[in-house]
């Protein structure tokens, strides 16, 4: 019970696998970290960031949290910002969020939750913003999964809006900043068309200069 054997059984297998296909890999790997990509994604157990892409350990940063928020109090959220864009110099930053999200689905409920209400205010506001256009859809389902490509969509801002980003963009270094959605039920990503790449993309407001 308390060693969970099965885990470093399969651990094992997977790492004899892997070094079957490339026998330096995990030599390789523990040289260095240079990851192109940073991958802001929800902590549910069915979005595994390197799986659904296919991509092996070591091609991407990630950092999960539940309903894939990026809060400006968060200073777990803003370091791994901060690394990925300032050490590591990553290219991208990937939101990614799903459908049927827990998270989203517990801030469309007006039910007390415990601790967790707290986080999911910053859903709420999400909700609030775009109250109108969730209102013109037609039935529950389909506004909830509004609400999760619109919480995507704003998350990205709030990306934009961080000092670290907006700091990477004044020196002329190359980093997009894009929103994407993925299906729990068939497994495919949809990109919502999002793609900020510089200050001029984002309002003044948010503007530093």
């Amino acid at each position: 019970m308390r060693v969970l054997k099965k885990f470093f059984d399969q651990n094992k297998k997977w790492a004899e696998k892997v070094k079957e296909s490339d026998p330096d890999f995990f030599l390789n790997l523990s040289k260095q970290q240079n990851p192109e990509y940073l991958w802001i994604g929800c902590s549910d157990s069915r979005v595994p960031a390197n799986q659904i892409v296919d991509m092996l350990p070591g091609e991407i940063f990630v950092h999960r949290n539940i309903a894939n928020i990026v809060a400006h109090t968060d200073l777990n959220c803003l370091s791994v910002i901060q690394y990925a864009v300032e050490v590591l110099k990553v290219k991208h930053i990937i939101v990614c969020g799903h459908y049927g999200c827990g998270g989203i689905q517990a801030a469309w409920e007006n039910k007390e939750h415990g601790l967790i209400d707290n986080w999911l205010q910053n859903i709420k506001d999400v909700h609030r913003f775009h109250k109108a256009k969730i209102d013109m859809v037609e039935g529950e389902t389909e506004k909830i999964d509004l609400l999760c490509e619109l919480n995507v969509i704003e998350q990205v801002a709030n990306v934009c809006h961080t000092t670290i980003v907006q700091g990477a963009w004044k020196t002329g270094q190359e980093l997009a900043v894009h929103g994407w959605i993925y299906s729990v039920e068939n497994g495919i990503l949809k990109d919502l068309n999002i793609c900020i790449t510089n200050s001029n993309e984002i309002p003044d407001t948010h503007k530093i200069k």
